[in-house]
Parts: C-alpha cells; sequence; structure tokens
C-alpha cells in the first residue's frame, strides 16, 4: 500500500530481485478486497483516501495477514498506536531494503509459528490466541486513551504536554518492563534527544504529579524506569 508511484516502483523491483510476487495499491480502500490473496502487507500510513491507523485496524479485524506499517511517520504516538491497532510491525521512512527484507522473514516467522501452534487443537489452541489491541490503556485508576490522547485517573481528567503523554504511554504499553534512558530519549525525543537526563527527570517528575501517584513509575537506579502499575 504505497500512493507514490516512484517509491511503490523502486520498491516493487527490490522485492521481486529478492523472489518476492508483489501487487501495488494506491488506495487503502482496495486492500480491504484484496488483503486475503496476500502472505504480508506493507502498509504506508499516509494514504489519499483513508486514514493508515483506521485501514490498520480494519485490515486486522478481517484478515490473519501480518501487517508491517511502513511509513514516514516517526511520532512514538503513531508506532506505539498502530501496534497495539494490529500491525506486526513498523518501519520508517528512509530505510535500507536488507533491513525491511529482514523483518518481513521475522514477521512471516513468527505469525506462521502462531498458527501452527494454534491449529494443533486442544487447550494449549486457546492459550495461544493473541489479545485483541487496544486502544486504552487501563491499570486501576488510570486510563490512556492513545486515539483521543485523554489521561484519566478515576473521573478526573490529566492534562499532558505531548512528551508528557508519549513518555506515558511507552511506559504504561509494558508495565513491569525497565525502558533505559538512552532508549527513553531516542524513543520520545528522537533527533531532538542528546542524552539530556535533566530533560528526562523533569518529565518523569511531571507525571509523577500530574497522576498523583509517584510509585507508579519506578527508578531503576543507574540503568532508567519502568511503569508498575497502579493499584485497583
Amino acid at each position: 500500500m504505497e500512493d507514490d508511484l516512484d517509491v511503490a516502483e523502486a520498491l516493487t523491483e527490490g522485492l521481486e530481485d529478492h523472489g518476492w510476487s508483489v501487487q501495488h495499491l494506491a488506495l487503502g480502500l482496495e486492500a480491504l478486497g484484496n488483503a486475503h490473496t496476500a502472505d504480508i502487507i506493507l502498509l504506508d500510513l499516509n494514504l489519499p483516501d483513508v486514514d493508515g491507523l483506521e485501514l490498520c485496524r480494519r485490515l486486522h479485524e478481517r484478515t490473519h495477514v501480518p501487517i508491517i506499517a511502513v511509513t514516514g511517520r516517526s511520532d512514538t504516538f503513531d508506532r506505539v498506536l498502530c501496534l497495539r491497532l494490529g500491525a506486526d510491525d513498523y518501519i520508517v521512512k528512509p530505510y535500507r531494503l536488507h533491513e525491511l527484507l529482514a523483518r518481513m522473514t521475522a514477521v512471516l516467522r513468527r505469525t506462521t509459528q502462531w498458527v501452527t501452534r494454534a491449529g494443533a487443537g486442544g487447550a494449549d489452541a486457546d492459550e495461544q490466541t493473541p489479545a485483541t489491541p487496544a486502544e486504552v490503556l487501563r491499570h486501576g485508576p488510570l486510563r490512556v486513551d492513545l486515539r483521543q490522547r485523554v489521561v484519566t485517573v478515576g473521573d478526573t481528567a490529566v492534562v499532558l504536554t505531548r512528551k508528557e503523554f508519549e513518555l506515558l504511554v511507552l511506559l504504561a504499553s509494558s508495565p513491569g518492563r525497565v525502558f533505559t534512558r538512552q532508549y527513553i530519549g531516542e524513543t520520545v525525543w528522537a533527533d531532538q534527544w542528546v542524552g539530556r537526563s535533566r530533560t528526562l527527570d523533569s518529565h518523569i517528575a511531571a507525571l509523577r504529579r500530574k497522576v498523583g501517584h509517584r510509585d507508579w513509575i519506578e527508578t531503576v537506579r543507574g540503568v532508567g524506569f519502568r511503569f508498575v502499575g497502579s493499584p485497583a
């Protein structure tokens, strides 16, 4: 799925040189009727007829064909929401063809293993079924609406800056996982990150203050931070 003809032609040529058979579609709605014939979908999010995130959700609901978002959108929010809406991977333009090929192979390997296990039958098959991606993160009284970019604690709305929101989404999407300072900086601040610990610390402090619970975001000394959840 790519509306830029030059980009589509170059990518098609590169994929075909590596043995892939490629069908190029420029309009998102065309994919809804053709997705079931594919082994994998490469989805640009900037399409002329439909929002790429909405198309990703609809494709995921209609087919089990794996989806890789191939897009110029580098925003952390877009990345997280796209993955939660059903994408199996996310790669930002510009990229190297060999990286895309490696990701395609890895995604197909993962999805093939899941189908094989799920098709084995029995109680274990149900345990392998992945959870439906959600547009809302919930941890006790904390609710983060990814699409509306709204955060509430109980009945109280929490007003966050853009970077505070993206930082919260990153941490709360993987509770218990320790994120290094470097990873957080490069993910949330991208090219603007130059290892400014004070910037990260001030945003963490602001988040803790605004959500009203300091212990929800834990400092791992010498490493970084993790979201430890919230009480029911």
